[in-house]
């Protein structure tokens, strides 16, 4: 079956749907070997196929498309492990001094992310939620805006003010 990648940057469903065909179960099992977990297997297909369709137009037409779609999926497995916490867990052994390592950054991490939640929580009630709603529950500006009847321009505002506050306050601090 030769698959046209010119057609599918062109938008050809047809070809898409023939490419999906020959590739989900490919995929499935390809990811399913990483993870061993059958929902982000079917999930990191899916999200593979999405992501190829947005960006069909930048598939290389001189690149074997078999190349392409596996290199999408390995990108989106890992995004996906990243987001489950997993990755690290499951894919590196580190040693005792690296462990040690992790730990003493991991405690300092905590140290600094409460100092940071600290800082949000000192922010004016209207920019701490602004503040929240983008970068904690990454909606954009506009979907903040229709959430509290604001304009777009006033939530970037309150975002811009927000991070100089609290990039003055965190220089202060270290």
């Amino acid at each position: 079956m030769e698959i046209s990648i010119q057609e599918i940057r062109d938008g050809n469903n047809k070809t898409f749907d023939k490419v999906y065909a020959l590739y989900h179960t490919k995929l499935y099992f390809y990811v399913l070997k990483y993870t061993q977990s059958a929902y982000l297997s079917e999930e990191a297909v899916q999200l593979t196929f999405i992501r190829m369709w947005e960006r069909r137009q930048q598939l290389s037409t001189e690149v074997e498309l078999s190349r392409q779609i596996f290199r999408i999926a390995q990108s989106t497995m890992i995004d996906l492990l990243r987001k489950e916490g997993s990755y690290t867990k499951q894919h590196i052994a580190p040693t005792e001094a690296a462990q040690s390592v992790f730990i003493e950054m991991d405690t300092v991490h905590k140290d600094e992310l409460r100092r940071l939640q600290t800082l949000v929580e000192d922010l004016s009630p209207a920019r701490k939620m602004i503040f929240k709603l983008s970068r904690f529950e990454e909606l954009s500006h506009k979907e903040i805006a229709q959430q509290l009847s604001i304009s777009p321009k006033t939530v970037e505002n309150h975002i811009g003010r927000a991070l100089r506050q609290l990039k003055d306050k965190l220089l202060l601090l270290f």
